[in-house]
């Protein structure tokens, strides 16, 4: 089932896949009418799933489920993977590759491998204050905080000493 991702509970279960490009806005409105035909038929065991999405600086697709209706299933979850898996071959981009870090160098986004990352902060290119995406949140509420956030306060801070 298909909600606003705007109005699903801030305890909603989370999954962010950052691309390793951006999209054009012609495969943005192509990936938006996937996600609500992939949503609206989404489901754990027969039942709905109550989900929706939201897609920033058009390289970060997020996908938000409540799950105080009903709880992801490894099938489910299975699909939603698959989903994605579709959407990296028909764009040729990468979404669930891990180890790339994404963040902020003015108003672009950077994305570059883990090791590119870790060079860059030792060369201080990076510093505590660059802003990061920490893709780790795992419910609406973090994404909301602690998605987009100066470096010193997620995970990547360990790269900086």
């Amino acid at each position: 089932m298909l909600v606003d991702f705007d109005n699903l509970p801030e305890d909603s279960r989370v999954w962010i896949y950052q691309a390793s490009r951006s999209f054009t806005e012609e495969e943005l409105e192509n990936i938006k009418t996937a996600l609500d035909e992939f949503l609206k038929q989404w489901t754990a065991h027969g039942a709905d799933l109550r989900a929706g999405y939201d897609i920033k600086y058009k390289r970060f697709i997020t996908i938000g489920l409540d799950q105080g209706k009903n709880a992801a299933t490894g099938c489910s979850i299975d699909a939603s993977v698959h989903f994605i898996q579709q959407l990296e071959q028909l764009y040729n981009v990468d979404l669930l590759d891990k180890m790339n870090v994404s963040f902020k160098q003015g108003e672009y986004v950077a994305y570059k491998p883990l090791a590119d990352f870790r060079k860059m902060a030792k060369n201080r290119s990076v510093s505590p204050n660059t802003i990061v995406f920490n893709n780790l949140v795992t419910n609406i509420a973090e994404y909301r905080t602690n998605w987009e956030v100066p470096a010193k306060e997620s995970w990547h801070n360990r790269f900086l000493n």
